[in-house]
């Protein structure tokens, strides 16, 4: 069973920047394509980024966001730099099992992913 923890969030003004982590338990975790999502009050969860051999991100965050891994530390971050107040909301890291050398394009909705963290709240003030 594959467990996700994030860690990271926080309170910050709109300009700075944070850095989310998700630690993975398990094995093999360089074999599997992790992702970030988002959930802002009253909207559905969305897409953010995606990491298997190549990354793909969200519109929205494209030159601001950057998704890494580290396979030897089992866990995946989110640099999230010139953070805006619309960037608020829960950010949620899920793994997608194997997939890590396909398109990285191609999985960017909920369904493509089975497992997923607990969330880290991420609140920018303007």
């Amino acid at each position: 069973q594959v467990q996700l923890v994030e860690s990271g969030g926080g309170l910050v003004q709109a300009g700075d920047s944070l850095r989310l982590s998700c630690a993975a338990s398990g094995r093999s975790f360089s074999s599997h394509r992790m992702a970030w999502f988002r959930q802002a009050p009253g909207k559905e969860r969305e897409f953010v980024a995606t990491i298997g051999g190549s990354t793909y991100y969200a519109d929205s965050v494209k030159g601001r966001f950057t998704i890494s891994r580290d396979n030897a530390k089992n866990t995946v971050y989110l640099r999230m730099n010139s953070l805006k107040p619309e960037d608020t909301a829960v950010y949620y890291c899920a793994l997608k099992w194997g997939a890590v050398y396909s398109s990285s394009n191609a999985y960017t909705t909920t369904f493509d992913y089975g497992y997923w963290g607990q969330g880290t709240q991420v609140t920018v003030s303007s």
